[in-house]
C-alpha cells in the first residue's frame, strides 16, 4: 500500500514509475493526483503535499511529447486531465473568505501559492520545450487546457493583497511572464483579446472560469475573484470589450451593489471602464445605460469621499451616452437632463456638509458639471451662489483645494451666465474681497504658492465680475488703495483697475 507523504511513491500499486509506462499509466497517475487534490483526503496537509511532490516528480520524469500526447482527442487525453489538475492547483492556492483580512491564514496561503507557482513554472517550461520540438502541435494543443487556470493563479497572487507576500508575488509574476512567453503574447492585453487580427483571445475562457464565483451566492467565498475580475476587465478596451458585455456587466453591478465601501468602489471602477470602452449604441440597447445610471445615482447618498469621487467621474462620462438622443428643437423650454438631476443632489449635499474630505470631493468635481451644462447652469444659479459663498468662507487646510475649485467654478459660472451676474454684484464682490483679505493676512502653514494661486484666481473672478457688470467693480474699488494698508490686497485691486482700463494682465 502507498505510504502517505512519500515524495516519489508510485501513483498506484503495481503501476510503472512515472514517465516510464504506457500513456494510460500517465493518465492514471494524473487522475490519482487529481483525486488527492480534490477528494476528502485533500484536507489533510500531508496528503496534499505528497500530491504536489508526486506531480513535480511526474513532470520531471515524463517526456514532453508523451506529456501532451492525445490533446486532440475528444476528452483531451492526459493533457485534459493535466488541465483539471492545474485548475485544482489554482483552487488549492486561492484564499478563502476568512483569510481576506490578513494574519496567519494569509501566510499559509502565500506558502501554498509559492509551492504551486513553482509547479506551474516547471509545467510551463515543459510546454516551452514541447513547442520547440519538431512536432510542436501537441504542446500548443495541450496549452489550451492549462493557460486559463494558470492565468487566474498568476493574477490572484501577483497583485498587492493581504494574502500575498513578497516571495509569493515574485513567483506569481514569474509564472505570468513565462505564460505570456509560451503563448507568444507581448502583453496581458494581447493574451486576453488576441495578438493578431482574427485571433480569438482568452478573455471568454477566463470569464468562464471566474463566472461560477461571480454570482450572488458565491462571489464572496473567494476574496481574490473580484480583484482578478476587475484587473482582467480593465486590460480589455475598445473595440474588443462590447462583445463580452453580457458577461461583464452583471458582475460589475453585483460588486458595486455590496454594503462594503471597498467593494462599491471596485464595482464602480468596473462600470466606469465599461462606460468608457463600450459604444453608446450597445449601452443604450435594452435600457442598460439607465440601469447603470440608477445604480450609480443611488451611491451618491453614501457619505464616503472615495465612493463619491468614483461615482461622479463615472457619471460625467455616462451623461453623453444618456443624452445622445436628446435634441432641443427650440420653442419650448429645454428638458431637464440627468446631469441636472445629479447636480441638484450634489448641491443639496454640499450646503450643510462639514466633513473636509467630502467638501473637497464635491468641489473638485463641480467645475466639470458647470462645463457640462453650460448656459443651462442658470437653472441652479441660486443654489450654486449659496454654495460658492459658503465654501469661500471656510479655510480648507494647507492645500486649499476646495476654495481653489470653488473659484474655478465661479469663473465658469460667470462666463456661462453673465447676464444674470450683475444683479449679484454686491454679494459676490464682498465674498471675493473678504477672501483676498483673509488670504493676505493668513499666518497659518499655507504655502506661499497656494496663497498666490488663491489671490490670482480671486483676481480673475473680480475681472470677470467687472466685465459682467459693465465696469461697476472698478468704481466700487476705487477708494481701497488709499485706505488699505495691506500690500497684497492693494496689488490685487490695482490689477483689476489696470486691466479694466485696457492694460494686459497675464493672469486672465
Amino acid at each position: 500500500m502507498e505510504r502517505e507523504g512519500s515524495p516519489r511513491s508510485p501513483p498506484r500499486e503495481g503501476s510503472s514509475p512515472p514517465g516510464e509506462g504506457p500513456a494510460s499509466d500517465l493518465g492514471q497517475a494524473l487522475s490519482q493526483i487529481l483525486h488527492r487534490l480534490t477528494g476528502p483526503e485533500s484536507r489533510r496537509g500531508r496528503a496534499r503535499n505528497a500530491a504536489l511532490q508526486d506531480l513535480g516528480a511526474l513532470l520531471e520524469a515524463t517526456e514532453c511529447d508523451r506529456l501532451f500526447a492525445g490533446s486532440d482527442t475528444p476528452l483531451g487525453g492526459a493533457p485534459g486531465t493535466l488541465g483539471e489538475v492545474t485548475a485544482a492547483l489554482e483552487k488549492h492556492a486561492a484564499p478563502r473568505k476568512e483569510e481576506e483580512g490578513g494574519g496567519d491564514g494569509c501566510s499559509a496561503v502565500a506558502e501554498k501559492a509559492a509551492a504551486v507557482g513553482l509547479l506551474f513554472t516547471k509545467l510551463l517550461r515543459r510546454v516551452e520545450s514541447a513547442k520547440e520540438s519538431p512536432g510542436c502541435l501537441a504542446g500548443k494543443r495541450g496549452l489550451r487546457h492549462l493557460a486559463g487556470p494558470i492565468y487566474v493563479f498568476a493574477i490572484t497572487h501577483s497583485l498587492q493583497q493581504p494574502w500575498t507576500r513578497p516571495g509569493s508575488r515574485d513567483v506569481a509574476r514569474e509564472v505570468l511572464t513565462l505564460l505570456l512567453r509560451v503563448t507568444e503574447c507581448g502583453s496581458v492585453a494581447g493574451f486576453l483579446r488576441g495578438e493578431h487580427e482574427g485571433e480569438k483571445g482568452r478573455f471568454p475562457e477566463i470569464m468562464g472560469l471566474l463566472q461560477p464565483d461571480l454570482n450572488k451566492e458565491s462571489w464572496k467565498n473567494n476574496p481574490a475573484t473580484k480583484h482578478v475580475f476587475s484587473w482582467t476587465l480593465q486590460q480589455v478596451t475598445r473595440p474588443w470589450l462590447n462583445q463580452h458585455l453580457e458577461r461583464i456587466l452583471p458582475p460589475s453591478l453585483l460588486i458595486s451593489d455590496d454594503y462594503q465601501i471597498e467593494n462599491k468602489v471596485l464595482g464602480v471602477h468596473c462600470l466606469h471602464h465599461i462606460v468608457l470602452n463600450v459604444p453608446a449604441a450597445d449601452l443604450l440597447q435594452y435600457n442598460r445605460a439607465q440601469v447603470l445610471y440608477h445604480a450609480l445615482f443611488n451611491h451618491l447618498y453614501t457619505p464616503e469621499h472615495h465612493l463619491i469621487q468614483a461615482v461622479l467621474l463615472c457619471l460625467l462620462d455616462l451623461f453623453p451616452v444618456l443624452e445622445k438622443g436628446l435634441h432641443w428643437k427650440g420653442g419650448a423650454a429645454r428638458p431637464t437632463t440627468h446631469c441636472d438631476e445629479v447636480l441638484q443632489l450634489i448641491l443639496t449635499h454640499m450646503e450643510p456638509e462639514h466633513r473636509i474630505l467630502l467638501r473637497r470631493t464635491y468641489a473638485r468635481n463641480l467645475p466639470a458639471f458647470v462645463k457640462r451644462l453650460g448656459i443651462l447652469t442658470v437653472r441652479h444659479l441660486k443654489r450654486l451662489e449659496r454654495v460658492i459663498l459658503g465654501y469661500l468662507e471656510v479655510y480648507d487646510g494647507p492645500e486649499e483645494e476646495a476654495r481653489l475649485k470653488i473659484l474655478e467654478t465661479l469663473k465658469l459660472l460667470m462666463q456661462y451666465t453673465w447676464p444674470r451676474v450683475s444683479c449679484r454684484l454686491v454679494v459676490l464682490l464682498k465674498a471675493l474681497l473678504k477672501l483676498i483679505c483673509d488670504v493676505a493676512r493668513d499666518s497659518s502653514l499655507t504655502p506661499e504658492p497656494v496663497k498666490g494661486a488663491l489671490l490670482e484666481e480671486a483676481t480673475d473672478c473680480l475681472l470677470l465680475l467687472d466685465r459682467c457688470s459693465q465696469g461697476q467693480v472698478k468704481g466700487l474699488l476705487a477708494k481701497i488703495p488709499q485706505s488699505c494698508e495691506d500690500s497684497k490686497v492693494v496689488e490685487c485691486v490695482r490689477k483689476v483697475q489696470l486691466v479694466s482700463e485696457g492694460a494686459p494682465y497675464s493672469g486672465t
